[in-house]
């Protein structure tokens, strides 16, 4: 620890940290940011540690924050596990992906395009869907009708 770790309690690394854990496009970079950061028990890193156990989209992330504010002896809740939709009108969002597409399209190239123009919408529902991730996009993708043109 050097003279500036010692002074502030902070990591020197802070700022990157801080913004790694405000990626709303990257959920392994925020669980990421939460493990190192649960290293520091400090005023600054336990306010970021609590946005993120009470707000994050991916309830690994949420979990992880409130394991680490736990062990700082925090007084939290564990986070729950049953929450509305992450993203308020994800069929409205897939479907307006989906008619922007020839009408032959794969389900890989309306993938493609989804993580292209909605990356935030389409990271957090990988993290937190896990490995049924894809079957519950393509559920998603068949039942979107393009039929409203």
């Amino acid at each position: 620890m050097n003279n500036e770790e010692m002074n502030n309690g902070l990591p020197e690394n802070y700022g990157e940290l801080k913004k790694a854990a405000g990626r709303s496009a990257d959920w392994r970079a925020r669980l990421e940011a939460v493990e190192e950061l649960g290293r520091w028990n400090h005023k600054q890193i336990i306010d970021t540690l609590n946005r993120l156990m009470i707000s994050d989209p991916v309830y690994t992330v949420q979990e992880a924050a409130y394991e680490k504010l736990k062990a700082f002896g925090e007084d939290v809740k564990v986070p729950s596990k049953n929450k509305p939709e992450l993203f308020r009108g994800i069929s409205k969002i897939v479907l307006r992906i989906k008619k922007s597409l020839p009408r032959d399209h794969s389900y890989e190239e309306f993938k493609e395009k989804l993580k292209r123009m909605r990356i935030d919408v389409y990271d957090a529902y990988e993290g937190e869907k896990g490995e049924d991730f894809d079957a519950w996009l393509q559920k998603l993708w068949l039942s979107a009708t393009t039929s409203e043109r």
